[in-house]
Order: C-alpha cells, then structure tokens, then sequence
C-alpha cells in the first residue's frame, strides 16, 4: 500500500519477536466477550506472523483503568475468547513490561502467540512516556500496529513505539487505510456522505469538513431538527439543539459555497412518545404537530436519499437516519443501508461505514456484510472523517 510499511514489507522474520497492538477492547458481559467482532479482525494479522515463525506478543488495552492495575479491567478473562477464535493457544503475562513479560516471552517458541496485561496499568501509556516506550520496546525486535481504532491516540503502543523499533500496518490496519482512502482521501466522485445521530454539538468538525469534501451530505437523526428549526421549520417536540442554530446556519452557507448538495428530511414519522409500538405517523416536515417528535425520516426522504445514492460512485456513512432501536423508527435507516448495499453488490458503489450506532444499525438491517468496508473504531474514524491527523497512523508512514 502506497505510504505505509505493511507485512509485505517485513522480511524474514522467523524467530524474531514482534510486538503487534491489537484492538481487544470488547464488550464483556458475565466474565465473557459478548461481541467478537473485534478480535476476529486480528486473526489475519495473528495468522500470518505466527505462521511465518514469529513470537508475536499482543499489546492492548481494556476499559480506563487510570494507570493504575484494576482486576476489573484485566486482560485475562478475555484470552479464552482470543484462542477460540484465533484457534491456537494464547498465554497470558501479568504485566506488559519488566520481568514477568520479559521471563513470559522468553517462554515462547517460534510461532507462539502471548497476550500481555494492559498497557494502561501504566501511566506511562496514555502519556506516551519516552521510557515506558523503551519498557515495551525491549520485549521486542519489531512493531506491528492493528489497532486503526486506537491510532487517534499519540500513546506508547500506538504511537511512542514506532519511533523505537522498524515498523508495520498489520493487515487490519492496512485494509481500514486502504478502505478510507477509497472514502474519502482519493475517491472516486460523486460522493455522497449521510451523518445522522442525536446531536450537531458532537459532530460539528465533521459536518464542517465533509462540505468540502463531498457532492452531497445527507442529514439524518436527531441532528436534522437542528437543521431544520434553524430554517424556520417547527419541530414540535422534537430532540434539538435550538442554541446552535448559528452553526447550523453556518454549515448551510458553507455547503452552498462549496457547491455540496445539503439533503434535509422532508417528511418525517413523529409520535408522542418513544418506545415500541407507540402510536405514530408520517407528516410532511412542515406539519410536525406542537407536541409529537420526529423520530424517523419518512418514506419521501428516503426516496430521495437513494435517488442520491443511485448517483454516488462512493458513499460515507456515519450515524443512522432515525432511532433505529425501536421499531417502526428503524424503516428509514433500514431502506437505505439496504439499497446501499444492493449498489455496492451490483458493483455500482463502494460504500465506507463506521461508528458504533452505524455498524448496529446495519448488522440490525443485515447488510454490514454487504458494504465495501465497516470500521469498528468509533473515535478513529470519526477523527479520520473530521480530516484530523491520526497519530498512530501518521507514524507508520514510510
């Protein structure tokens, strides 16, 4: 891959150690991994190095513990999930740096997987201490980063590392980079971005630097009221931030500078109250009744986001155009990760996702399998959309 060090650029490397930061932060629930997907993303990586005859030690982080070791955040009751998956047997030091790592990687044969205790036991970790660095770094030969959902983070095992010791994108990494300059960096247009979630406050850099990166963005979820009240439209009951309608406002001129096409609801499926099987409706935006929510887009606006999708080469997708937990408000957000997906399977679209809501919504549409690419790092790919440079990437360039 053009940029950066991948494991086609590592040579030989039976017998010697490498260091590979993975993503093992995963749902536990009862003492066990509730959501794998996480740790099926690394068996590639996992895979190749240990078939090739490295000593691969795992680096990763759990939960925040603060600096400090917590038996809460402990990566031991999550090394059964990691054999069973990656199907070879992992073992487990009691820390990542000094002597119990260091007696625990003398242990390992050629083609041994180790998983070390959590980084952020340490304080030195989330500082990206110079000496802690050198702690990790003496445990190994080479470094691998697979962990894209980490690489917004300058720490020591995502960023301080890769200074210390020759340095590689595994192949998650490499495919979540390729996959992203697909989307975004080098794509091919028109491109076509839909963001929805409950808020503009936390998706401002992002709104902002998407019109002027692509043809069209589609606003959806609680987000488009704000929008919309800042046009004049009353939502009634509706999630909004009224106080940021100046943002609001902003982000329009600056979409019809850039010649981007801003698609707001034009209907929309509104109830008195949120749970399942509420009575509800659908109304055109200009009807929204003084005490019922918009808490869906309706079928015209779906109509008209596909229509969009229809034109796209490419498409982003972050956030859901409705409150998809709760039936009927999923429909929207269904209707169309569904026609983006039979795009993209038809050959006619190359369609990035990412972000936690998005990635339910769409296992919950059954299509994120279906879609080009579907990032599971929420705060990487959210930084990566906003145009923000990514540490733990950044370092990796060759």
């Amino acid at each position: 891959m053009a940029g950066f060090k991948t494991l086609d650029d590592i040579g030989a490397i039976a017998g010697k150690r490498v260091l590979v930061r993975v993503d093992l932060n995963v749902p536990v629930a009862d003492g066990k991994v509730s959501d794998t997907t996480r740790i099926e993303r690394i068996v590639p990586t996992l895979d190749e190095l240990s078939k090739k005859g490295a000593k691969v030690i795992l680096l990763a982080h759990f939960g925040r513990p603060k600096g400090a070791p917590s038996p809460e955040f402990s990566l031991d009751p999550i090394v059964n999930a990691v054999e069973a998956i990656v199907g070879r047997p992992v073992a487990f030091a009691a820390d990542c740096i000094g002597k119990e790592a260091a007696d625990a990687v003398a242990k390992m044969k050629n083609g041994d997987i180790l998983l070390l205790e959590n980084t952020r036991f340490h304080k030195g970790e989330e500082k990206n201490d110079p000496d802690f660095s050198k702690a990790l770094a003496a445990n190994g030969d080479l470094y691998v980063n697979d962990a894209f959902s980490a690489a917004h983070r300058a720490h020591a095992s995502t960023e301080g590392l890769a200074h210390l010791l020759p340095a590689f994108a595994g192949r998650t990494m490499q495919a979540e980079l390729e996959a992203l300059e697909k989307g975004l960096g080098n794509p091919v247009k028109p491109v076509v971005a839909i963001v929805g979630g409950a808020k503009v406050s936390t998706k401002i850099d992002l709104l902002m630097n998407l019109v002027r990166q692509v043809d069209a963005l589609v606003i959806g979820g609680g987000m488009a009221n704000t929008f919309l009240a800042a046009r004049g439209t009353d939502v009634g009951k509706s999630l909004c931030e009224h106080d940021l309608a100046g943002t609001a406002k902003q982000i329009m001129i600056e979409a019809a500078e850039a010649g981007c096409a801003l698609i707001l609801p034009v209907d929309g499926v509104v109830a008195r109250e949120f749970k399942a099987g509420a009575a509800s409706e659908t109304v055109a935006i200009a009807e929204v009744p003084a005490d019922a929510m918009i808490l869906d887009v309706g079928p015209k606006t779906v109509e008209a986001v596909n229509q969009w999708i229809d034109r796209a080469a490419t498409l982003v997708w972050n956030g859901p155009l409705g409150a998809f937990e709760i039936a009927p408000f999923d429909a929207a957000t269904v209707a169309a990760a569904k026609h983006a997906a039979a795009r993209t399977k038809a050959g006619k679209l190359v369609s990035v996702a990412g972000g936690g809501d998005t990635v339910a919504a769409l296992n919950h549409a059954g299509v994120a399998d279906d879609f080009t690419y579907v990032s599971t790092a929420g705060g990487a790919f959210l930084e990566w959309m906003e145009g923000k440079p990514l540490p733990g990437v950044d370092v990796l360039k060759a």
